[in-house]
């Protein structure tokens, strides 16, 4: 009787294994990759809290971060020139009228409708960039379970509704807030209204979303695939988040700060960046949606980085407010911090 060969040749001679022993190989089981050998087990990350999302995957290399950070840059400039050459081309075909600067004109709110499309669009650069760069997810920049979670955003939003109405009640009628008061200003007209509000809902999400993923995720993940602690990570994208915003006052510059860290310690504390979107959003779309309604006020210059010490001062109330309620709201709920 004869014996058929097996089609993939005899097993391979492994020197660590003498002629008669009973010790078998590691990986000498099955037959599903090779002959007598079965694939290495999956990469199986241990807990991860969100600052260290980047490690999920095990493929991290030092140089991932900063390759992602300029993917990232590239990404912005290519999104702003595509979003100036779309104006202007817009524009030449609408006939409008050109600027001293020599690109086309298009009112306050045009303008700022095309700044904030410009930073919209960051959003799945920032995506790509953990896709790409990190070979992870994108989801993992979302939260800590792989996605956003919605409803979690929904009560976020809801707690934070009444707190930055309240804020930006009391700044209105302060009299030092940059000309935010009623004195000097003029009713938009109710035709520029509609239009600003609308471009402000249509865009405003996207825009604070954009950049919640691009400071709080991207670079708070970044750096904390170098560092464990969290503090390490929170720090340097507060910093670069306010003076991303301009240089005004140095009141203003430490409320961006200010929020930058609150933010921050929101999304590591409760695993996601639902809480700093949720934050984000509402506090853009009062802020814009009233400009909506002063005539010229979209056009202005002037950010959050111009305030003045009395509206700094109700601001970091609120943010302070914010970030206690929803803390505790997150414990109550037992909202993940960690990866399982």
């Amino acid at each position: 009787m004869t014996t058929t060969p097996h089609p993939a040749g005899p097993p391979p001679h492994h020197p660590d294994r003498a002629q008669g022993s009973t010790q078998a190989h590691p990986y000498a089981y099955g037959y599903g990759y090779g002959y007598g050998y079965a694939p290495p087990p999956p990469y199986v990350a241990p807990p991860l809290p969100y600052h260290r999302l980047a490690l999920i995957t095990g493929r991290h290399r030092w140089w991932r971060p900063l390759a992602g950070t300029g993917l990232l840059l590239a990404g912005a400039v290519a999104v702003s020139l595509v979003v100036l050459l779309g104006g202007e081309i817009l524009g030449a075909a609408l006939d409008k009228p050109t600027g001293r600067d020599g690109f086309r004109v298009w009112g306050g709110v045009g303008e700022t409708g095309q700044a904030l499309l410009a930073l919209a669009l960051l959003l799945p650069v920032v995506l790509a960039a953990a896709h790409w760069a990190q070979r992870r997810p994108a989801g993992t920049l979302s939260s800590v379970t792989g996605r956003l979670r919605w409803g979690w955003l929904g009560r976020c939003a809801l707690v934070g509704l009444p707190l930055v109405a309240g804020s930006f009640g009391v700044m209105l009628l302060l009299p030092e807030t940059g000309g935010a008061g009623p004195e000097g200003s003029e009713w938009a007209g109710l035709g520029n209204f509609l239009l600003g509000l609308a471009m402000v809902c249509v865009l405003v999400p996207f825009q604070a979303a954009a950049e919640e993923y691009a400071f709080r995720g991207w670079l708070t993940q970044a750096v904390g695939a170098w560092c464990r602690s969290p503090w390490v990570a929170i720090v340097p994208q507060a910093l670069l988040f306010a003076a991303a915003h301009g240089w005004g006052t140095p009141w203003g510059f430490a409320d961006l700060v200010v929020f930058g860290l609150v933010a921050g310690v929101l999304t590591v504390r409760t695993g996601g960046l639902e809480a700093a979107i949720g934050l984000h959003v509402l506090n853009n779309l009062l802020a814009m949606g009233v400009s909506a309604a002063i005539a010229g006020a979209l056009a202005s210059d002037e950010t959050a980085a111009d305030m003045d010490w009395t509206a700094v001062a109700v601001d970091v109330v609120m943010l302070c407010a914010y970030a206690a309620v929803v803390l505790w709201m997150a414990r109550r709920r037992g909202v993940r911090s960690m990866t399982r």
